[in-house]
């Protein structure tokens, strides 16, 4: 019976798990506040785009579970992250085609879909690079 062994956990991926873990839950918590929490959040947050909203709170919950992942150095998790990368950037896509056809929208909206895109893309790159080629 041989053991399960792990390798070590490069920097790189001590960095991206847990950049995707905070990332994850402070997406959560600020959609949360907007989607379930008083009149009052709901005006602060201004002329917010719901599905928008949406996707990111759902999204959220999915940062979790890559980082964790990436973080026990699963390869699903690459998959995952490259999935997440993907999607935000199509869901920014999306954005841009409602802000063109005059659609409300707050411009920290756009900072933070620009954000969200940039930051998964480097994460699945990172994320590639250091446990795809793995034979475990």
């Amino acid at each position: 019976m041989t053991a399960d062994i792990q390798r070590p956990r490069g920097i790189w991926l001590w960095i991206i798990s847990l950049v995707a873990v905070g990332f994850g839950l402070l997406t959560i918590k600020q959609g949360g506040t907007i989607l379930f929490g008083d009149e009052a959040a709901s005006v602060a947050a201004g002329n917010y785009v719901p599905f928008i909203l949406v996707f990111n709170f759902v999204a959220g919950f999915v940062y979790v579970v890559a980082g964790v992942a990436l973080w026990m150095q699963r390869r699903w998790a690459v998959g995952l992250a490259v999935s997440l990368a993907a999607a935000t950037a199509f869901m920014f896509a999306a954005f841009g085609v409602h802000v063109y056809f005059g659609g409300a929208y707050e411009l920290r909206t756009v900072f933070a879909m620009g954000l969200r895109t940039i930051v998964w893309a480097m994460i699945a790159a990172i994320g590639w690079s250091r446990l795809s080629r793995r034979k475990d």
